[in-house]
């Protein structure tokens, strides 16, 4: 019997040749499309895989659970790589993986194959978390097969072999560099791209509009959290109420890509060493990402905050090289549970030709006291105590003045 193997499968020209590639090594391929909300054909995907060769063709609808299970648990640990990059393709990664190797078990297949490259992220994103899930497995990586990259040097020999196979490919000059689509953003990389100067102009765009070209009319939501996790949101302009996670994020999406939020054109360092310009779309992911860190302020605990946000960096960088499935994630995730047990209430806020301006916010477990930190009114402590306060925190500046002044003195 043929050895099976799951392929990852986009339908793109990459993973077609792939299939293709390794029906021909004598593999019994098995394609799994995962939908993560990409705005791809899936009927057309499935028809190609299995005209293709491929003995079948599982495609799974992993909206719901990228939402609720990757995308606002980054939000709770407000999850920024380099500082900038809210990390939309590396998210949506270990649920990918995850389910492939899921169907791998459910189909007794003990291979899994993807098509990521040799310099990128996602090659490590994958392999890590299929050995991660199931160490037995056995991963066929094509772009690093000594035999693959002696027959397919680039494009122009994987476009010659889809025409010797009979393989339908789309025309794509009018898109001269690789995007990766899911619902919480779109990466630009590759192609023109890799010029960074080259300017990313509107042409590129699929989620959002310039903000620049944005309505020259303010837009007001209010956001409800629970426990970090978005539970509500209000259009505070027609009264439209979302509650459902996935329908809520897929408005959010729409609203805030017509107001022009979310761009970020940025170069980043890769885990494998290389630089890299990606060009990103983020929309309702961006303005959660603010509301949540806004309601932070004033329902979390100093502190605690201040140790959480130690955390946030490698938890960021966690995700981003590929560790979701990893002791130290685990551990991670547990603490920024536990720090987002008590951020609770609304945010209210305006988007605005690509800004997110917050105008308020309240919280049942808010630690901000109006009397405590007027400026008009006496209570709260005794202000004499400050007094006290600021001398014994003056002790080591004064002795290291001292020691300055004295050494000017020999």
């Amino acid at each position: 019997m043929k050895e099976k193997v799951v392929l990852a499968y986009s339908g793109g020209l990459d993973t077609s040749v792939i299939l293709k590639w390794l029906i021909e090594k004598d593999y019994e391929v098995i394609a799994f499309v995962a939908d993560v909300g990409q705005a791809d054909n899936f009927e057309e995907c499935r028809k190609k895989a299995l005209l293709l060769g491929a003995s079948k063709v599982i495609i799974a609808d992993l909206k719901k659970e990228f939402v609720e299970n990757y995308v606002f648990k980054a939000i709770m640990g407000n999850a920024v790589y380099e500082g900038r990059y809210l990390l939309g393709t590396a998210l949506a990664r270990p649920l990918i993986a995850m389910k492939q190797i899921e169907a791998a078990v459910s189909e007794g297949a003990n291979c899994v194959a993807h098509g990521a490259t040799g310099k990128g992220n996602d090659q490590v994103r994958f392999e890590l978390c299929y050995y991660a899930l199931k160490p037995d497995i056995k991963v066929i990586a094509p772009w690093k097969d000594r035999e693959f990259l002696e027959r397919f040097k680039g494009r122009t020999d994987l476009l010659k072999y889809a025409a010797e196979k009979n393989i339908p490919v789309k025309a794509s000059i009018d898109k001269p560099y690789s995007e990766d689509d899911n619902l919480m953003h779109i990466s630009h990389e590759a192609g023109i791209l890799e010029d960074p100067m080259y300017t990313a102009r509107k042409s590129i765009l699929e989620k959002m509009v310039m903000p620049q070209d944005a309505p020259d009319k303010e837009t007001r939501l209010a956001i409800h959290f629970k426990n970090g996790v978005p539970v509500k949101l209000i259009n505070k302009e027609d009264g439209t109420i979302k509650e459902d996670a996935y329908q809520m994020y897929v408005y959010l999406n729409e609203l805030a890509g017509k107001n022009g939020i979310g761009l970020l054109d940025m170069v980043e360092n890769r885990f494998v060493g290389i630089k890299s310009r990606g060009v990103y779309e983020t929309p309702a992911a961006t303005v959660l990402h603010i509301a949540h860190m806004d309601l932070e302020g004033v329902a979390m605990d100093r502190e605690v905050m201040r140790l959480r946000n130690m955390l946030t960096p490698k938890f960021s960088e966690l995700i981003y090289y590929g560790f979701w499935f990893s002791p130290e994630m685990d551990f991670l995730m547990a603490a920024i549970e536990k720090s987002q047990e008590l951020i609770d209430g609304s945010v209210h806020l305006c988007l605005y030709k690509g800004n997110v301006i917050i105008e308020g916010r309240e919280s049942p477990s808010s630690l901000y006291n109006k009397e405590l930190s007027s400026m008009d009114i006496e209570g709260g402590f005794d202000q004499t105590d400050s007094k006290g306060f600021i001398r014994i925190n003056a002790i080591r500046l004064m002795a290291h003045r001292a020691i300055i002044e004295a050494c000017k003195k020999r």
